[in-house]
């Protein structure tokens, strides 16, 4: 068996379930998880640096075979005293007239109308555009998962109901098709390990 089956995974991706299943099908076959940004997922997975990754679409499909995981919602985050959180759930007009903090990292690239942009520097992560959001100067739009990530006290989330989804998939090299990734691809599928691969 050659090395560890490497595992890359975005901010947010819980893929616990299936990194237990894959200790009980494959116990002479470590799994590393690799964490990589939304950035550099592409790039993890065309210099070989992954097996397979956990991503976050859009990404470049040429060469990838892509199978999409599920789709999350997308929440805005704002301080937890702000009028926003008056609401269990939100439009996006209501973001109009609201700063709207684009972090270095983002992963959406919405459009939002009527949003203000910030007159400081972008955050370099979402974790520090959330940090900002809480101190009360303006709201930051990501997936839900990146919400629970970066919970803090002294900050409040409510989903953004007219935003797109923000869809997950597994992604990996169609040239790097290894018996490993097949197996993980079953094991994300719900295949058991006496089902065949059809």
């Amino acid at each position: 068996m050659s090395g560890p089956f490497r595992l890359g995974a975005i901010p947010g991706a819980t893929p616990g379930t299936w990194i237990d299943r894959w200790k009980e099908r494959m116990p002479h076959q470590p799994l590393e998880l690799v964490p990589l940004s939304v950035a550099d997922q592409r790039a993890a997975l065309d210099h070989g640096e992954v097996d397979a990754a956990i991503v976050r679409l859009p990404i470049d499909r040429d060469g990838l075979n892509v199978i999409a995981l599920y789709d999350e919602t997308v929440v805005v985050v704002s301080s937890a005293d702000s009028h926003l959180t008056a609401a269990d759930d939100l439009d996006l007009h209501d973001l109009d007239g609201e700063v709207l903090i684009v972090p270095l990292d983002d992963v959406l690239a919405l459009d939002i109308p009527g949003a203000v942009a910030p007159v400081f520097t972008a955050p370099e992560t979402t974790e520090d555009a959330v940090v900002t959001a809480a101190t009360g100067v303006g709201v930051v739009v990501v997936p839900m998962s990146l919400a629970r990530l970066h919970h803090r006290k002294d900050a409040a989330h409510r989903p953004l109901r007219d935003a797109p989804v923000s869809t997950v998939a597994l992604a990996w090299s169609v040239d790097r098709t290894t018996p490993a990734v097949e197996t993980f691809v079953g094991i994300v599928r719900g295949r058991t390990a006496n089902s065949s691969r059809a």
